[in-house]
């Protein structure tokens, strides 16, 4: 299961408002606030509006001490609309942005009308709260006011309107400029960014470079950002140049910019040259460089790194964790994940899910209910991408009672939701509520996709559902607009095959639109060895080794099936043709895990006698053709450890 998310969320951590640490170098210390305050108190000049200006101010401008300040303001008799701008500052570029609305209103009710830095602050408060409405009304006081044609005022107003999504006034506001700097081309660029305008923040750039104006580090993490949703690689280099062709200073926004740029082209090491020299660095640039080498595989690098920087948040944990499960790494992505846990870091909804994705490749149950336990327990957001990385963890885990009981809890479903719950139904054998839930799912219109059909065309296959099956396969393109691919072409020769049909099977691959590829011969001929029907696997093993002469298993099936029939000289023939082909049988094993203790075997020391691998094989055959279905892989695991099972592993009777 791949996971991906927004680009976003590498920025998650960096805004556009200023940081604590910006700010805290023009205020005093806590110490001397505190001081101050106090002084304040002592000589009752506390309710003083202009003695309690600096300590309002820097209570304000620190997000920690904010309701000191409103403490403090609600002591003054008659604030100033100095005490109020410090007040509307503070709550605008807080987590409480819609405070500064209520304040500015009170301070009109107050008799005070504000002034350029008032209206500075509350067009910020509306963007962030995307109040075009409350910012039109304000718009209207500073027109009266004649603090429109002020600069920054108007400034302020063009990133309000663009960022709220009226793009066509803003561009009016900023055509009718009279004059305009830096700030003014990055309101509009910025406010095209918030609202995902980025082929029209690459076309500003480029009048802003016809106008001659020089961009800065602001400017150039949007047309980087706009270049990377846009995949134009080509302006994207372009924009390089232009950084190094006209000195624009490098901040660590743009560092970490250019390193996820790179990054998510996969040239990571263009990515580690900008990473070197930025001489400032935070943790979304060691995120970026994680992320960066996970994506092109290079996890011995990715974990390096993660070692060796200073702190670590939960993305860089789960962009480790993702990294491993999506390089197939699930054994490291589970033992990163204890340790996540160990060092009392909070997992994220991707966390669990890139976890769980893991836990249903290895079919660790135990971890997987683990981390259910924990979501349930610690309230860890469970969206839709969440519970269906549960239904399939439980699905391919065999516990098919648990993945209905989260399938059934969601409040939301998508397709996805439905396809993961029918095809682990169709999988463990409950062919009947498979069915059911499909209807259900048409009922409620959610569109089936082309793996829905994989499900349901298997759960026909599995309760020899023939008629049915074959109804379903017509009514793909017939009422769903949905075009057969090969997978479903090789349910339908299995659910042919399966009910003894292999003529038909046969008649029906000559028929298909598309040249039948090597899964659906292999189909044939496990099906002819079952069914000992010779002259037909001799026509699918013609093909078989047309197609793939270099793969044993087909060799192997087709000795198997001449055996089968008592054909011995051309069972050993066909092993013959194997070793003169120098086609070499690779060792099988599988591992199970009991008690806490991992144990493998293979074919070489396995512990089941050989009839009943073979009738592993005459069961399973088909699941082995494809590698998204792991529960062939998972059915020989379970017989092996079989004598050592918890009873309560079988939840599924059919099973």
């Amino acid at each position: 299961m791949k996971l991906a998310r927004p680009i976003s969320r590498l920025f998650a951590t960096f805004s556009t408002t200023p940081s604590p640490e910006r700010v805290s170098k023009n205020l005093m210390s806590n110490d001397s606030i505190k001081e101050l305050h106090g002084h304040r108190i002592r000589t009752q000049l506390y309710r003083d509006s202009s003695s309690m200006s600096d300590v309002i101010r820097s209570y304000a401008l620190s997000p920690n001490s904010l309701p000191k300040a409103l403490f403090a303001f609600n002591q003054i008799e008659q604030p100033m609309l100095l005490i109020y701008n410090h007040m509307v500052r503070g709550l605008s570029q807080s987590d409480r942005p819609v405070e500064a609305l209520h304040m500015y209103n009170q301070m009109r009710n107050q008799g005070l009308f504000g002034n350029n830095l008032t209206f500075i602050f509350v067009f910020k408060a509306c963007s962030r709260v995307s109040d075009i409405a409350h910012g039109q009304k304000v718009h209207a006081h500073a027109m009266k006011l004649g603090f429109e044609s002020y600069l920054y005022v108007c400034n302020a107003l063009i990133y309000m309107y663009a960022s709220c999504g009226d793009f066509g006034f803003a561009r009016k506001l900023f055509d009718e400029m009279s004059e305009k700097d830096l700030v003014s081309w990055n309101s509009l660029i910025c406010g095209y960014s918030q609202c995902f305008r980025y082929k029209e923040i690459l076309g500003l750039f480029d009048a802003m470079k016809t106008a001659n104006v020089k961009a800065d580090a602001v400017t150039m993490v949007k047309v980087i950002l706009a270049c990377s949703h846009v995949g134009d690689q080509k302006i994207a280099d372009s924009v390089v140049k232009y950084i190094e062709d006209n000195n624009v200073e490098i901040d660590v926004y743009l560092g970490n910019t250019l390193v996820d740029m790179y990054g998510r082209r996969g040239s990571v090491q263009l990515a580690l040259e900008v990473f070197d020299q930025m001489v400032e660095k935070n943790i979304v640039s060691w995120n970026a460089m994680i992320i960066g080498y996970a994506k092109v595989g290079d996890l011995v690098v990715a974990r390096r790194l993660f070692d060796e920087m200073p702190e670590s948040d939960v993305i860089s944990w789960t962009s480790m964790i993702t990294g491993y499960s999506q390089a197939n790494q699930f054994n490291d992505a589970v033992r990163l994940f204890q340790e996540m846990m160990v060092a009392k870091v909070k997992p994220d909804e991707i966390t669990a899910a890139s976890v769980l994705s893991a836990c249903a490749h290895l079919g660790r149950l135990d971890v997987g209910k683990a981390v259910h336990d924990y979501i349930l327990k610690h309230s860890v957001k469970v969206d839709i991408y969440v519970g269906n990385s549960l239904i399939d963890m439980y699905c391919k885990c065999g516990s098919v009672r648990k993945a209905l009981e989260v399938f059934q809890k969601m409040k939301e479903k998508d397709s996805v939701s439905w396809t993961s719950v029918i095809s682990g139904l169709a999988v463990n054998g409950i062919a009947d509520y498979a069915l059911r839930l499909f209807s259900e799912m048409l009922s409620e219109g959610v569109r089936p996709t082309h793996g829905t059909f994989v499900g349901i065309l298997l759960a026909c296959a599995h309760a020899g559902l023939l008629d049915k099956g074959l109804e379903y396969f017509e009514s793909m393109e017939k009422h769903h607009r949905l075009v057969p691919e090969m997978k479903h072409y090789g349910c339908i020769v299995d659910l042919l095959s399966r009910s003894g049909n292999l003529d038909r099977a046969y008649e029906f691959i000559k028929q298909m639109p598309i040249l039948p590829d090597v899964v659906v011969w292999r189909i044939l001929l496990s099906a002819c060895k079952l069914h000992r029907n010779v002259v037909l696997a001799e026509i699918a093993t013609n093909k078989l080794l047309e197609l793939d002469s270099l793969n044993s298993g087909n060799y192997v099936l087709s000795s198997n099936t001449y055996a089968g029939a008592d054909r011995w000289d051309d069972a050993i023939k066909m092993r013959k043709l194997m070793e003169e082909g120098n086609v070499e049988k690779p060792f099988g094993w599988s591992s199970i895990e009991v008690d806490c203790l991992s144990s493998n075997s293979s074919q070489e020391n396995s512990i089941l006698p050989s009839y009943w691998t073979s009738w592993l094989d005459d069961s399973i055959w088909f699941f082995m053709q494809d590698p998204s279905v792991n529960h062939a892989r998972s059915a020989v695991v379970l017989v092996h450890g079989i004598d050592w099972a918890p009873e309560d592993s079988f939840e599924n009777d059919n099973l």
